[in-house]
């Protein structure tokens, strides 16, 4: 297996947002219930062995912004590192630059207690490598300045075995793997509401210098009505 099948499962307003004020509305309630339940449920559609974040996902949801606590001068081996008795489900969290304030070797998410794994670049410190290790996290390097994102499949496929990854936002990572042929499947499931901001991200954002606006194309496979007037929508990625 050269890399996991990879399916983008995201919940979004009318308007294509994945954040914003239509959250706060109980038919986005309901529908993130669904979202859920697909994902994280007792018996998830995909039985995946993982879902990938980007910095800010996560910043958002687990790490808050906090600063690393770093030790000037504190070295790391080189390469990978996997921490001992972590395993799947995994937390594969994008930060390339090592900038995440973990606490924690661990996230707690839709019933899923899931190890975090640290996907870093050739320009993360090693004082923030040491860091990881010393909470014991996980991490893999997949580029030297930039994400390495079939690397990191790769090594996804090779080193940890994942046959199923999920890819979980932002904008700008989804966006990214599905411009490199690197997403196989889009699952959305659309709340029957929306807000109209111009300032919140959507499920899919150009970021210059990463992506470009090329349309991609996609194979309607199923579309299926929801409590409280939610559509869970399944697309197959048209890969050129």
């Amino acid at each position: 297996m050269e890399r996991p099948y990879v399916f983008c499962h995201m919940l979004v307003s009318l308007d294509g947002k994945i954040m914003g004020r239509y959250m706060e509305t109980p038919e986005c309630a309901a529908a993130g219930e669904a979202f859920d339940r697909i994902a994280f449920g007792d018996a998830p559609y995909y039985r995946h062995q993982g879902w990938i974040s980007g910095r800010v996902t996560t910043d958002d949801n687990f790490t808050l912004y906090r600063k690393p606590a770093l030790e000037e001068g504190a070295s790391a081996p080189e390469g990978d590192f996997l921490a001992e008795g972590a395993g799947a489900p995994w937390y594969i969290s994008i930060d390339p630059s090592g900038r995440l304030g973990w606490m924690e070797p661990f996230v707690d998410y839709g019933g899923l207690h899931a190890s975090v794994l640290e996907v870093l670049t050739e320009r993360a410190p090693m004082a923030y490598r040491a860091f990881l290790r010393k909470l014991g996290i996980s991490y893999v390097i997949a580029g030297k300045d930039h994400l390495d994102a079939p690397l990191l499949l790769k090594k996804l496929a090779k080193e940890l075995r994942l046959e199923t990854v999920m890819l979980g936002g932002g904008g700008v990572v989804n966006w990214s793997f599905l411009r490199q042929g690197l997403c196989d499947e889009v699952s959305l499931v659309v709340a029957p509401a929306a807000d109209g901001s111009r300032e919140t991200p959507s499920v899919f954002d150009v970021k210059e210098g990463l992506s470009d606006d090329t349309p991609v194309t996609f194979e309607l496979l199923e579309a299926k009505p929801m409590e409280g007037g939610a559509v869970w929508l399944r697309y197959r990625v048209k890969h050129a």
